[in-house]
């Protein structure tokens, strides 16, 4: 199995069920081998690292999680491609004007 993210430095993150890497201004996520709700439950945890636009969070996936994108998509901008083996790499970053607590509100919806 092919680590996206070697290179990286691993930490830990609570109630997260992957391991989480940073490098430079990147947070990564490989949900590729988790059941729902593990993806979109990763994924909301990792969004809590985007104080800001200058950060992002690159989420490796089994397929495009429309479930989530519905929740997020009012306060969080994503870049979508086409992995090998039918995976799906997702780089989400905060839109112009949003905050954190944007993503916290979508999240309760």
């Amino acid at each position: 199995m092919k680590n996206h993210f070697d290179g990286w430095e691993k930490f830990s993150v609570d109630d997260a069920t992957v391991d989480f890497y940073k490098k430079d201004k990147f947070i990564g996520f490989d949900s590729s081998k988790c059941v729902p709700p593990e993806p979109m439950v990763n994924a909301i945890i990792a969004l809590k690292f985007l104080p800001d636009r200058a950060r992002k969070v690159i989420m490796i996936n089994h397929k495009f999680p429309i479930g989530l994108i519905k929740k997020i998509e009012n306060s969080v901008n994503y870049e979508k491609t086409d992995l090998e083996n039918g995976l799906v790499k997702l780089e989400f970053s905060l839109k112009d004007g949003m905050s954190l607590g944007d993503i916290k509100a979508d999240c309760k919806g």
